[in-house]
């Protein structure tokens, strides 16, 4: 395992969330768009009940359109939430039209928690997980906090599937690993959805 300094992980989040930030408005509604036909023609999906994803901020995909499909097919809908009561975690709570919202400390829109609509990841079918960069093996690079990286090292098996979700722009050629980051099984990006 390729072991780097937490610096050059920084660095390298800068520098592709800038390329990320940098994508026109038009370049970010062919990306989701191309993602959701991706997702709707995808027979997993059709058969999955429980879908975690996210809301976008700092120009990541924006899932919003597949956010609105999915609750056309009733489907159940979670995104994730700084837990309240446990320091440096996070919960997947349920997300309706209705939901109320708030902004968490990140600057990031979340539901206002509520305990009886969070679920655990085990009841989930997938997790549709945002990402910084990534490389051709899986390897992902988060924001930093280690929020998915501690939800990622809970899950045993197949379930749920955790597909990473990213612009083709933040694909670089090695994401430098530590020992506690959980490498990624799928990954969606507007031209190509990678397996290993």
């Amino acid at each position: 395992m390729f072991m780097t300094q937490p610096d050059t992980r920084q660095q390298l989040r800068q520098q592709v969330r800038q390329q990320r930030s940098a994508l026109s408005h038009s370049q970010q509604q062919e990306a989701s768009q191309a993602i959701l036909d991706l997702l709707q023609h995808d027979p997993n999906i059709a058969n999955m009940q429980h879908i975690a994803l996210y809301l976008a901020f700092d120009g990541e995909v924006n899932l919003t359109g597949l956010i609105e499909w999915l609750w056309q097919q009733n489907k159940h809908v979670y995104v994730p939430l700084i837990d309240p009561h446990q320091d440096g975690q996070m919960c997947f709570h349920r997300y309706q039209a209705t939901s109320p919202m708030q902004t968490n400390r990140f600057g990031i829109s979340e539901p206002v928690f509520d305990k009886s609509q969070v679920t655990t990841s085990q009841q989930l079918d997938v997790v549709l997980a945002p990402l910084v960069a990534f490389d051709s093996q899986g390897n992902r690079l988060g924001m930093g906090g280690g929020y998915y990286d501690r939800l990622l090292a809970t899950i045993n098996g197949e379930q749920p599937l955790v597909i990473g979700m990213a612009h083709d722009c933040q694909q670089i050629n090695q994401v430098p690993v530590q020992a506690w980051d959980q490498p990624l099984k799928q990954i969606i990006t507007p031209s190509k959805h990678w397996r290993w």
